[in-house]
């Protein structure tokens, strides 16, 4: 039987803790957490009251070999190691209610499934050069916010509010309930986006780069808008698409500001 002692927390990478107490402390404390690694063939009381705290607080888990854990640390995980989170995740509303009192015209992109940390650095710099209010992502099955992604993106994740959603159909409804008309980029778009009316409030959702946008959301969408390619290549890096479109909105949007001060 595997002998569980507690211990204090060691540092490997700038926002890893291992061990049961160290990271049941995170929990209770309300820290952020990325995600929990959990090694997956042991089934201890103190695992289980960190499993059903992580379910509480909807932090995603993965079980995984002992190898995997014995990776990451230098000393005695006792099965579980957790990633603490580098930035502050913001509630939706609050992020939507600041947008509106400081007179925006809201601009959000939710990122569906985008596993590369270094797309999402990249869409962060330029979501945060180009205004947008806030980046959306899923809690489960998106590229970790860690020290690669905060590099990637200059330093922009640090400014740039980020809301981590547990269901993306909950927060596209909430945002489309609000006033914003949802814009799925997609190759398969019918819209040509420079052709696109992109000055009112806006959420851009943006998919993988393997299969695009999943059908589950791009249902939402009211229009759905394309890059023209002119070479053989099928799609571009999704953070390219990213800038493009959203450098086009930034663009429509102040010709629309000075247009009105006339």
């Amino acid at each position: 039987m595997q002998e569980f002692r507690y211990r204090q927390p060691q540092k490997i990478h700038e926002n890893l803790i291992y061990g049961i107490h160290p990271v049941m402390e995170a929990l209770e404390a309300g820290k952020e957490i990325e995600r929990i690694m959990i090694q997956r063939d042991v089934k201890s009381g103190p695992l289980r009251d960190i499993l059903a705290l992580a379910d509480e607080q909807q932090v995603p888990v993965q079980k995984v070999p002992v190898d995997k854990l014995d990776g990451l640390t230098r000393g005695t995980h006792q099965g579980v190691v957790a990633f603490v989170s580098l930035i502050d995740y913001q509630p939706i509303e609050n992020v939507l209610m600041n947008a509106f009192e400081k007179g925006d015209i809201p601009l959000f992109i939710i990122l569906d499934r985008i596993t590369d940390v270094r797309n999402l650095g990249a869409i962060a710099r330029s979501s945060e050069c180009a205004g947008v209010n806030a980046l959306v992502v899923p809690s489960r099955g998106s590229a970790q916010v860690n020290a690669d992604a905060l590099k990637t993106s200059a330093g922009a994740l640090n400014n740039l509010p980020v809301h981590r959603s547990p269901n993306l159909k909950d927060t596209l409804r909430y945002l489309k309930d609000s006033g914003l008309r949802i814009v799925a980029v997609t190759e398969h778009g019918s819209d040509i986006y420079y052709n696109t009316d992109l000055t009112g409030p806006l959420v851009l959702i943006l998919g993988s780069e393997e299969d695009g946008i999943s059908p589950e959301y791009i249902k939402f969408a009211d229009i759905r808008i394309k890059i023209p390619l002119l070479g053989s290549t099928g799609s571009l890096n999704v953070s390219v698409a990213a800038g493009i479109v959203l450098f086009e909105t930034r663009r429509q949007r102040e010709i629309a500001a000075q247009a009105s001060a006339v």
